[in-house]
């Protein structure tokens, strides 16, 4: 019985329900309609003597100074302790305008024990193309704290060296989009399947004629659409919530070694084949003895061990799969032995070896 529930527990066999209908919208992305990643370099200060001194910090905070028209001595090494050197990053959403805000994310880069209490200084956020696309500036909020002793003990929680600042960047420049361009729109399925592509083609050409839209391969779907940009906001609109059924999944058995893992996908079946499971245990005790002269001898003390090894073996089992053995048919079997996770993937490797297992084994 502890082991029918060892192997429940650990072996996760989810089986798919049936094929529902879902939007446009929930299967596919409209191809240029994307965000775009921002990051950028910057300062931190107003630090409680949490921060850092190193080299690539006291230049930059020469820098900053510099650009204040403050000169600094090139031999001049500042005492600084309450700034720390960050890394800035957000994730610029398509169609954002200028004015608009953005929630950014700021990493520590040095040695500094903890940002909390620091604030950001004005940093710009640069794209892929090297062109600024917001200024990033305010104070942070920390969720970690980081406390030391004079004796060196330490207590940490969470992450005191990453921080965030809502609506703390200010778009200042629009990323171009295809959107309003072309004559074409193009749905990219997020999963890539021939038959959900002509579905989906199919579907639309029923709602505005044939011809409308074209699979283009298993991803991908072209649909001629207006011109006019607001007449395109209501043509996507229409279709985006167009309902159409995905094709169902190829039947695929997914082992997580590490975790125990295990998703079998219901088009799984198997042809007729016998498995057996045992199992050996083997058991190795090490006692130490130490033996001792008498109090006037001249005898030493020695140390030997005294190792005992148990073998036992469980009784086996051997269950039969019929032709075109189910999901339902092939869970009943497994955990009617009582198949730990390891023995349940070497049954599953051993089928498939065996061409009896007809369906996609992934070891992850």
């Amino acid at each position: 019985m502890m082991k029918i529930k060892l192997a429940l527990l650990c072996a996760i066999l989810v089986i798919a329900s049936p094929v529902q209908a879902q939007r446009i919208k929930d299967i596919a992305n409209v191809q240029g309609v994307r965000s775009n990643q921002l990051i950028g370099y910057g300062l931190v200060v107003g630090l409680p003597g949490t921060g850092e001194k190193t080299r690539y910090t006291e230049q930059t905070f020469k820098t900053m100074l510099k650009n204040f028209g403050i000169n600094l001595p090139d031999n001049f090494r500042p005492k600084i302790k309450n700034i720390a050197v960050v890394a800035v990053s957000a994730n610029m959403p398509p169609f954002i305008k200028p004015g608009q805000t953005l929630d950014i994310a700021v990493s520590s880069l040095g040695e500094a024990k903890s940002l909390r209490g620091g604030m950001l200084l004005q940093t710009f956020l640069r794209g892929i193309d090297g062109n600024v696309y917001a200024i990033a500036q305010g104070s942070m909020v920390v969720s970690g704290f980081s406390a030391e002793g004079l004796d060196g003990s330490k207590v940490i929680q969470n992450t005191p060296t990453v921080g965030r600042i809502p609506n703390g960047a200010i778009i200042e420049r629009t990323v171009a989009t295809p959107f309003s361009t072309g004559d074409y729109l193009t749905f990219n399925l997020r999963r890539a399947d021939f038959s959900t592509a002509k579905r989906l083609s199919d579907a639309i050409n029923d709602l505005l004629g044939p011809g409308m839209a074209r699979p283009l391969d298993a991803a991908s779907v072209q649909v001629s659409a207006p011109r006019d940009v607001s007449q395109r906001v209501s043509f996507l609109a229409t279709l985006e919530n167009i309902e159409i059924e995905p094709a169902e999944e190829s039947a695929k058995v997914i082992v997580n070694s590490r975790t125990g893992t295990i998703v079998v996908g219901q088009n799984v079946k198997l042809l007729p084949a016998a498995v057996t499971h045992g199992g050996l245990t083997v058991t190795i005790a090490e006692a130490t003895q130490v033996s001792q002269p008498n109090p006037f001898g001249n005898g030493q003390t020695v140390v030997s061990s005294d190792s005992t090894i148990d073998v036992s073996e469980d009784d086996s089992r051997m269950f039969m799969f019929n032709p075109g053995t189910t999901l339902d048919e092939l869970v009943r079997a497994v955990n009617l032995v009582g198949a730990a996770p390891s023995d349940v993937l070497a049954i599953l490797e051993a089928l498939k070896m065996a061409g009896a297992l007809h369906g996609e084994l992934i070891i992850i």
